[in-house]
């Protein structure tokens, strides 16, 4: 066990970065991985978009299952999957098989919502905002971090993944040595397994009909059928459940609903631009799998050091500020982005607005998220929120496979840049631009 809280912190940063890794490490890949496997974009996209929904899915579950077993448990549980989707994606000769490694893989996306549970266990109180600002700033190492993994592993997938199973067992082993939280509440009840599969199926059915509707004809028609049936079952079987997957009711309430949608817009603009500068930058400006990850470099640094900075921020400005003024940064790069800049100074350039405008976004919409709530439903409503993000993420790799193809790079960062636009708009109208928080809750 450590000795000291900063070791504890330390160990868990290490895991959520790892865990963080895997939702970006395939962007760089997609275009390899289709001309290796022989499948069309709107198929190989779902090894990104597998992965993503996995994590949305596992978020607000996983969370329910910390509460019940433990939070050291659950993420030692969440990172034997990622090594082991690692390993299966690494020995993976076709495209199912890679899928349901990218599946195990994505379960891995809840370690940071338990690493914040366990700090706020085992730290004093007056430590839990820089723990917290570490943890939330790792995501932005680890994003950008994939990136890197797939440029120097040469675009080899299966090097990547043998690289992600080793550094998930590093990761298990430091978490191993985390005092588990047993000062922590344990709720009673059972987790919602049915709502978990109703909103995979939903999910899926959805993101099925948008990837491969051109493809499949008429039996879009019955996927999107099907995704509101399932959609509805599980809205109903919600609000009759005593710990449902996700609270409806707060889903929908006015005044978390602005850092709701934002949250997923902005998730949406993020994965459609960087999913799409891949594509552009091999595809059109001959680029290596590394150089991606070096054009992309500037957006890691910036939102590693906004977020480390965004305590001082929110001190000085309320969250639906930073949110819509992030987003509006997002929008700016999206734009300058649809003229399709030819050189790589262009490219570091617009990666660096990318970045300050995501890493703004990102460090308010937590707070944006949860101050209006009961102290007792923060950590429901920062789950709702991490869980938007991630959905939002998942349709980007869907509605990119669909738009890249037919529109080209232009149509694809344009459309980001929408969806970047109506997220300035949400929290701007959805929370006071100019009210400054008087408390900040820390979500769990």
């Amino acid at each position: 066990m450590y000795k000291n809280y900063w070791g504890t912190v330390a160990a868990l940063a290490f895991a959520v970065a790892v865990g963080t890794l895997q939702m970006t490490v395939v962007v760089p890949l997609l275009p390899r991985l289709q001309l290796k496997l022989g499948v069309p974009l709107s198929s190989v996209s779902w090894a990104l978009t597998a992965g993503l929904l996995a994590g949305a899915v596992a978020i607000p579950l996983v969370a329910q299952l910390g509460d019940l077993y433990g939070r050291r448990t659950m993420s030692l549980v969440v990172l034997a999957s990622l090594v082991g989707g690692s390993v299966l994606g690494a020995v993976a000769d076709s495209l199912p098989l890679l899928v349901v490694g990218r599946i195990l893989q994505g379960a891995a996306a809840p370690v940071l919502p338990l690493a914040i549970g366990q700090v706020r266990n085992v730290l004093p109180a007056r430590s839990l905002p820089t723990a917290i600002g570490v943890l939330s700033a790792t995501i932005g190492a680890g994003s950008g971090g994939g990136m890197i993994l797939a440029g120097l592993a040469g675009g080899d997938h299966q090097l990547v993944f043998w690289v992600l199973a080793a550094l998930g067992v590093v990761a298990f082993a430091l978490v191993a040595a985390v005092r588990e939280d047993r000062t922590a509440e344990v709720r009673s009840g059972s987790p919602d397994l049915l709502g978990a599969v109703l909103v995979s199926g939903w999910l899926i059915c959805l993101l099925l009909a948008i990837s491969k509707g051109a493809e499949w004809g008429w039996a879009t028609v019955g996927l999107l059928v099907a995704a509101v049936v399932l959609a509805a079952v599980w809205i109903a079987t919600a609000r009759r459940t005593k710990t449902p997957l996700i609270e409806i009711p707060m889903l929908l309430h006015r005044k978390t609903i602005g850092a709701t949608v934002a949250s997923f817009l902005l998730g949406f603009a993020l994965f459609a631009t960087i999913m799409t500068l891949s594509a552009y930058a091999q595809g059109v400006l001959g680029a290596s799998v590394l150089q991606v990850g070096l054009y992309l470099l500037p957006t890691t640094v910036l939102m590693l050091v906004v977020s480390v900075l965004a305590g001082a921020l929110m001190r000085r400005f309320s969250a639906p500020a930073l949110v819509a003024g992030g987003s509006a940064v997002v929008l700016v790069a999206a734009l300058w982005l649809t003229t399709l800049p030819g050189d790589g100074l262009g490219l570091y350039a617009v990666a660096a607005v990318l970045g300050l405008g995501i890493g703004l976004g990102y460090a308010a919409l937590g707070t944006m998220a949860v101050e209006h709530v009961e102290p007792a439903k923060t950590a429901a409503a920062g789950g709702i929120n991490a869980l938007v993000r991630v959905v939002g993420s998942s349709l980007a790799g869907a509605v990119g496979a669909v738009v890249l193809p037919a529109g080209g790079p232009g149509w694809s960062f344009a459309v980001a840049a929408v969806a970047a636009l109506l997220s300035a708009l949400f929290a701007a109208a959805y929370g006071n631009l100019l009210r400054k928080p008087a408390t900040a809750r820390l979500p769990s």
